[in-house]
């Protein structure tokens, strides 16, 4: 299984950014994928999740700011991140294959990239 990451970069508050995760090695469309985050000092946590029915779940810290969504036909999870904040600077991860939200439950990562808000 591999879960390839692009999209992060620097950018200012109250920006937008979208993330992308390319999978591949698993049958895509029914996995629950996921997007985790870790920032410097700090623990992986749980960002947002869809479920193979395109069920959406989000952590109140990004509810209302940031939208996953899932293409099946491309393999291909997204993160929509707008109104960003300096407290979302992190290495954004993809994941499959949640089985609940701790960082321990995922059955596979991505490389992580890395998305910088100046203030």
């Amino acid at each position: 299984v591999q879960l390839q990451a692009s999209g992060g970069g620097l950018v200012q508050a109250g920006d937008s950014l979208r993330l992308s995760c390319a999978a591949s090695g698993l049958t895509f469309g029914t996995y629950t994928m996921g997007w985790y985050r870790q920032a410097p000092g700090k623990e992986r946590e749980w960002v947002a999740a869809i479920s193979s029915g395109g069920n959406t779940f989000y952590a109140d810290s990004v509810k209302g700011r940031f939208t996953i969504s899932r293409d099946n036909a491309k393999n291909t999870v997204y993160l929509e991140m707008n109104s960003l904040k300096p407290e979302d600077t992190a290495v954004y991860y993809c994941a499959a294959g949640l089985r609940g939200w701790g960082a321990s439950n995922v059955g596979y990562w991505g490389q992580g990239t890395l998305v910088t808000v100046s203030s």
